[in-house]
Parts: C-alpha cells; structure tokens; sequence
C-alpha cells in the first residue's frame, strides 16, 4: 500500500481516539494533518481572542519546512502510538 493510502487510513483511525486524548496529543495530530494535507500554514494568525484557532494555527506553524511526505509518515506513526498509548 502506499503512503497516501496509509495516510488516509490513519486519519479514519484518528477519529476513533477517545474523549481523553490529550489537547497536545490533538493539537499534534493536526498540526501534521494540515501539513500533510495542504503543506505550510498559508493563512493568517487568527485573532487574540481566537484561542482555539490560535493553537491549531500554532501547531501548523510548528510544521513548518517538513514535506508533505514526512509529515504524512509521522500522522501515521503518530495515530499508532495513540492507539497503543489509549487503548
């Protein structure tokens, strides 16, 4: 199978983590989705009171310069080890 196929795969798993998956762990599985999926973050930093907005945006940020590929890799690895870690 190819990476894509695994990546797809792995954001369907994703969905299924429980409720007490950490807001980091979260925060990380998005960041890498978004880099993944559309590459660097390409809007701008959302407002001051936007305090969600503003921490998905960060962890985008956080991305920044990793290829699409690589980013694709550690979502999967990632989810894997939120399985394990919440099962």
């Amino acid at each position: 199978m190819g990476l894509k196929e695994d990546f797809d795969r792995a954001a369907e798993e994703a969905k299924t983590l429980p409720d007490n998956t950490t807001d980091q762990d979260k925060l990380d599985l998005y960041g890498l989705f978004k880099q993944a999926s559309v590459g660097d973050v390409n809007t701008p930093k959302p407002g001051l009171l936007d305090f969600k907005g503003k921490a998905k945006w960060g962890a985008w940020e956080k991305q920044k310069g990793k290829s699409q590929e690589a980013a694709m890799q550690e979502y999967i690895e990632l989810v894997a080890s939120l399985k394990a870690k919440y099962a």
